[in-house]
C-alpha cells in the first residue's frame, strides 16, 4: 500500500486560512520521504487507527501528538484565553504556541465593553477577584450605585453569559445582579442614581416592565419602573439630578407633558416639565449642575435665548443663558466640574478663546481656557474627576503628551498624562468613579492587553500573548510553520523589523525576519512548504526575482523563484501539495498552459496542468486533499460537473463531484478535518441540511451537519483542529455560547467556547 493513499489529510485553507506540510525531515511523520512517516503509518495500520492528519486537522508543521494533560490545559484556557480587537484571518499551531494573523492591533483579556480598573495601578481588576463584565455590545452609560457596584447601560444583550437587554447592575464583587433586570428594548444612553432610584435615558420604549418612552425612573433594588413617566418624544442623551429636579437633554421636542426642545427640567415627583425652558436648537449631549448654574454641552448654536456654540451656562431658575460663553468650534460631549473649573471634552479644536484639541479646562467665571492643555489627537467622549486627576475616555491614541489608547489619567495641574495606562482596544464613552475603582464603558472588547500589530503568538496553556511580536504594518492573511520558521503572507510591506513586501520568513523565537526575501509585487494569499520548496499563491506578477503570474515555487533557502511557472491568469487563493501534484484554487481561467476554471492540478515538476478539470463556476478559496478525495470550498455554485453550492468533494482521479453535498447558503472560506468530520467556516447560515451560523461540523460520508453547533454571529475565516480543541478565527464577537472576539478555542465534542 502506498503511503499517500493512507494519509488522512494535507490541508490548505486558503485566502484567509493557513497550513502547510513540513519541510523534509527524518523525524517528521508528515513527510512521505521520512523513516518516521513509514513507521507511523505501519503502526497505525496494525492498531486499526485510520485517523492520521498532516495538516489543519493536526498541523503538520506543529505538534501532532495528543496532549497527555489536556484537561488541565482546557481548565487554564477557559479562565484566561485572550482575544483581538480586529479580524483574525489566519491561524497555525506549533508545539504549545498558536500563531495568529489578521487585521488586529491589540490582543488582550476577554473583558467585554466594560472594565473595573484600579485607580492606583491602572490595571483591570483580575478576573479571579472581579469577574469581567463580558458584555457583547457597547456600554454607553455608567453610574455608581454608591456601594461599590455599578449600573451599566448601552446596546448589549449579554452580560457575564447571562441575558441582559441594554441595562444591568453589577454588584460590588463585580458579579451580575441576578435579581435586577430592567430589560430595556433599545439603547440606554444615560444613567444617574439618586437615593433609591435609577434614572435612565435613551432610545427605549419599554423598560422596567412598563412602557416608558426614552426616559424612566427604576427602583434601585428591583429594576421595576416607578410611576414617574415624562414620556419623551425622542432620545434622551443626558440626565442629572439636583434636589427636586431631574434635568434632561437629548433630541426630544416634547417631554413631561410640554413642548421642550432638547432640554428640560422635570419634577422629581410628578415627572412633569417645570416652567424652565432654555429651548435649544439642536441636540444636548451632556449636562452638569453647580448650585444655581446648569452647564450644557451638545450640538446647539442657540440656547437660553442666546447664541451659544455647543456649550453654555444656564440660570437654574430662569433658563436664560448667562454671559459665560466659551464658544466651542464643534460639539461638546462631556462636562465635569471641579471647583472654579469646568472641564470639557468633545470634538472641538478651539474653545474658551484658545486652540484646544478635544479637551479643555475653562474658567467657571470668564469662560476662558486655562493654560491646562492635554492636547488629544482625537475626540474625548467622557470625563470624570477624582482629587487632582482628570480621567478621560474617547477615541484618542495620544493625550497629555503620551501614547494612551482611548483612556487616560491627566494631572489636573500640568495637563500631562500620569503613568496610569489601562490601554483599551477601542473607544471609551463612559466613566464612573467609586472608591478606588473607576469603571469604563465603551466599544472596546479588551483592556490591559498588549499591542500586537496584525500578527501575534498565544500560549495555548495560559491563553496569553507571548513576547513574540513581528509587528506587521498591514494585514497578514496567511500563516504556515516549517521547523523554527513562521512563513507569513498578506499585504504588509514591513514585518519582523525589516522591509518585506507581502511575504516573509520569521524566526519562531525572536519574531525577526530572516534574510529570506522573495519580494512579492502584490498580495500573497496562500503558502505551502514542501521539502526545500515554498509554493506561493496570490495576486502578484513578480516574486522571487522573476516574473511569475500569481503562482510560484520559491527556493526555501534563497527565496528565488524556481523554473516552475504555471502562469495563472487570475488570483490564486489556495494551494495543496500531495506527492507530485500541486492543487490550486482561485479566480483564474487559465493555468499550467491550459484552460482551467478556478481549480487545477499541476505537475510539481513541469508546472503543467493535468487532465483533472473540475471546472468551478466561481472562486475556489480553500482546498484539502484526503486520500482519493479533493475537498473544495469557496463561492462557486457548480463544480465537478454538478451543482454544488460553495462546498464539494471531488474525485482525485476524475475531477467529478462525489455525492457528498452539504449545500452551503453562503461562502465557505475554511476547511479543517478530524476523523470522519469535516469542519467548515464561512459566511453561511445553513449547511448540511441544518441551520448553522458561520461554522459547522459535517459528516464526511453523508455531508449532513452534526449536532456540533458553536453558532457564531459573524463570519469564520480560519480553522485549525488540534487534539480536543478547534481554534476558530474570523470576524465574530460571539461563539460557542460566549462573548469571544475574533478568536475562540472550541471544545471538539460540545462546541462550547473554552
Amino acid at each position: 500500500m502506498k503511503p499517500n493513499l493512507i494519509i488522512s489529510v494535507c490541508v490548505v485553507s486558503a485566502f484567509l486560512q493557513m497550513f502547510s506540510c513540513k519541510a523534509e525531515n527524518l523525524d517528521n511523520p508528515c513527510d512521505p520521504n521520512s523513516k518516521s512517516f513509514t513507521e507511523t503509518i505501519l503502526l497505525k495500520v496494525l492498531l486499526g487507527d485510520t485517523q492520521f492528519f498532516c495538516g489543519i486537522g493536526s498541523n503538520s508543521n506543529a505538534e501532532t501528538t495528543t496532549n497527555p494533560d489536556s484537561s488541565s490545559e482546557d481548565s487554564e484556557t477557559e479562565s484566561n484565553w485572550w482575544i483581538t480587537n480586529g479580524t483574525v484571518n489566519a491561524i497555525v499551531k506549533s508545539d504549545n504556541i498558536l500563531y495568529i494573523g489578521g487585521e488586529f492591533t491589540v490582543v488582550g483579556p476577554n473583558i467585554g465593553s466594560g472594565a473595573n480598573i484600579d485607580m492606583t495601578s491602572g490595571e483591570v481588576k483580575p478576573k479571579s477577584s472581579c469577574p469581567f463584565t463580558q458584555s457583547n455590545g457597547t456600554i454607553e452609560a455608567v453610574a455608581s450605585d454608591g456601594n461599590g457596584g455599578f449600573y451599566i447601560g448601552g446596546n448589549f444583550t449579554v452580560v457575564q453569559s447571562q441575558p441582559r437587554s441594554n441595562i444591568a447592575r453589577l454588584r460590588p464583587d463585580c458579579t451580575l445582579d441576578p435579581a435586577w433586570n430592567a430589560n430595556a428594548n433599545s439603547t440606554v444612553l444615560s444613567l444617574v442614581v439618586s437615593g433609591t432610584t435609577v434614572y435612565a435615558g435613551g432610545a427605549f420604549t419599554t423598560i422596567g416592565g412598563s412602557a416608558r418612552n426614552r426616559i424612566a425612573a427604576l427602583d434601585a433594588s428591583t429594576g421595576l419602573a416607578t410611576a414617574w413617566n415624562p414620556n419623551a418624544s425622542a432620545d434622551v442623551r443626558a440626565l442629572v439630578v439636583s434636589g427636586s429636579t431631574v434635568y434632561a437633554g437629548g433630541d426630544f421636542t416634547t417631554i413631561g407633558g410640554s413642548a421642550r426642545n432638547r432640554i428640560a427640567a422635570l419634577d422629581v415627583t410628578t415627572g412633569l416639565a417645570t416652567a424652565w425652558n432654555p429651548d435649544a436648537d439642536a441636540s444636548l449631549r451632556t449636562l452638569a449642575v453647580n448650585g444655581s448654574i446648569v452647564y450644557a454641552g451638545g450640538d446647539f448654536t442657540i440656547i437660553g435665548g442666546a447664541a451659544r456654540n455647543s456649550i453654555a451656562a444656564l440660570d437654574a431658575t430662569t433658563g436664560i443663558a448667562t454671559a459665560w460663553n466659551p464658544d466651542s468650534s464643534a460639539d461638546v460631549r462631556s462636562l465635569a466640574l471641579s471647583g472654579s473649573v469646568v472641564y470639557a471634552g468633545g470634538r472641538f479644536t478651539t474653545i474658551g478663546g484658545s486652540a484646544r484639541n478635544y479637551i479643555a479646562a475653562l474658567d467657571a467665571t470668564t469662560g476662558l481656557a486655562t493654560a491646562w492643555n492635554p492636547d488629544s489627537n482625537n475626540y474625548v467622549l467622557s470625563l470624570a474627576i477624582s482629587g487632582v486627576t482628570v480621567y478621560a475616555g474617547g477615541i484618542f491614541t495620544t493625550i497629555g503628551g503620551s501614547t494612551r489608547n482611548h483612556i487616560a489619567a491627566i494631572d489636573a495641574t500640568t495637563g500631562l498624562a500620569t503613568a496610569w495606562n489601562p490601554n483599551a482596544s477601542d473607544g471609551v464613552s463612559s466613566l464612573s468613579v467609586s472608591g478606588s475603582t473607576i469603571y469604563a464603558g465603551g466599544s472596546f472588547t479588551t483592556m490591559g492587553g498588549s499591542t500586537r500589530n496584525r500578527i501575534a503568538a498565544l500560549d495555548v496553556t495560559t491563553g496569553l500573548a507571548t513576547a513574540w511580536n513581528p509587528d506587521a504594518n498591514i494585514a497578514v492573511d496567511f500563516l504556515t510553520v516549517s521547523g523554527s520558521t513562521i512563513y507569513a503572507g498578506g499585504s504588509f510591506t514591513t514585518i519582523g523589523g525589516s522591509v518585506r513586501n507581502r511575504i516573509a520568513a520569521l524566526d519562531a523565537t525572536t519574531g525577526l525576519a530572516t534574510a529570506w526575501n522573495p519580494n512579492s509585487s502584490s498580495n500573497v494569499y496562500s503558502l505551502f512548504v514542501n521539502g526545500s520548496t515554498v509554493y506561493v499563491g496570490g495576486a502578484f506578477t513578480t516574486i522571487g526575482g522573476s516574473a511569475r503570474n500569481r503562482i510560484a515555487a520559491l527556493d526555501a533557502t534563497t527565496g528565488l523563484a524556481t523554473a516552475w511557472n504555471p502562469d495563472a491568469s487570475g488570483n490564486v487563493f489556495s494551494l495543496a501539495v500531495i506527492g507530485s501534484t500541486v492543487y490550486a484554487g482561485g479566480d483564474f481561467a487559465t493555468i499550467g498552459g491550459s484552460a482551467r476554471s478556478r481549480i487545477a492540478a499541476l505537475d510539481a515538476t513541469t508546472g503543467l496542468a493535468s487532465a483533472w478539470n473540475p471546472n468551478a463556476s466561481a472562486s475556489v478559496r480553500s482546498l484539502a486533499v484526503i486520500g482519493s478525495t479533493v475537498y473544495a470550498s469557496g463561492i462557486f455554485t457548480t463544480i465537478g460537473g454538478s451543482a454544488r453550492n460553495r462546498i464539494a468533494a471531488l474525485d482525485a482521479t476524475t475531477g467529478l463531484a462525489t455525492a457528498w453535498n452539504p449545500n452551503a447558503s453562503g461562502n465557505v472560506f475554511s476547511l479543517a478535518f478530524s476523523g470522519s468530520t469535516v469542519y467548515a467556516g464561512g459566511a453561511f447560515t445553513t449547511i448540511g441540511g441544518s441551520t448553522r451560523n458561520y461554522i459547522a461540523a459535517l459528516d464526511a460520508t453523508t455531508g449532513l451537519a452534526t449536532v456540533w453547533n458553536p453558532n457564531a454571529n459573524a463570519s469564520v475565516k480560519s480553522l485549525v483542529v488540534n487534539d480536543s480543541i478547534i481554534y476558530a478565527g474570523g470576524e465574530f464577537s460571539t461563539m460557542g455560547g460566549s462573548t469571544r472576539n475574533r478568536i475562540a478555542p472550541l471544545d471538539i465534542s460540545t462546541g462550547i467556547a473554552k
